[in-house]
């Protein structure tokens, strides 16, 4: 029984409340055996897992060897181009050899290099200009300068190594000379 502090309604409320909670108690479900579905989600999970990781290996190993394709492609098609540009220079050597005609030596070896320029240009390879040019330190560089009045200093005066580029890209800066303008005499 229910002791009260002498208010009758008290023991009525604190009966309701002992009922409400019991049933609540007897009516929780037994504990259910979580681990097994756990063990098994987490089985399933790890296999996944694995499965992806089986899948990007084969992904990784599988694009190496397409760029090794691609890179391999890249260098045959050069070379294929490449290959006319020697034949013509070793038959211009053996002509040379026996020719007496120098101009007509001369034109052949104009003729392979037109067949040179003609090739990288289908690579996309194009020559700096630089001769008349200004100097611009992204695609020259300069190995000498020299004193002259006649050009305005700055100016690419010769060209001793022809620079390229490739698309966008700078292959090769063009070494250069400089104009710089002429030291003043004190007299």
């Amino acid at each position: 029984m229910t002791k009260t502090n002498g208010n009758p309604g008290e023991a009525d409320l604190q009966d309701d409340a002992a009922e409400t909670d019991a049933p609540a108690e007897q009516a929780a479900a037994p504990p259910i055996d979580g681990g097994a579905e756990a063990r098994a989600e987490r089985d399933r999970l790890k296999d996944q897992l694995l499965r992806i990781a089986a899948d990007f290996d084969n992904f990784r190993k599988r694009t190496k060897r397409d760029l090794d394709d691609a890179y391999r492609r890249g260098k045959e098609d050069v070379v294929r181009e490449l290959l006319p540009v020697f034949d013509n220079l070793e038959r211009a050597v053996a002509a040379a050899e026996s020719a007496k005609d120098i101009d007509a030596m001369l034109e052949g070896v104009r003729m392979v290099l037109k067949l040179f320029e003609d090739g990288a240009a289908r690579f996309g390879l194009t020559r700096i200009p630089s001769v008349g040019q200004r100097f611009d330190p992204n695609v020259h560089d300069a190995i000498q300068q020299i004193e002259t009045a006649d050009k305005e200093p700055g100016t690419i005066l010769a060209e001793l190594v022809p620079g390229y580029r490739l698309g966008d890209r700078l292959v090769r800066a063009a070494m250069v000379v400089v104009a710089r303008p002429p030291a003043k005499t004190s007299t």
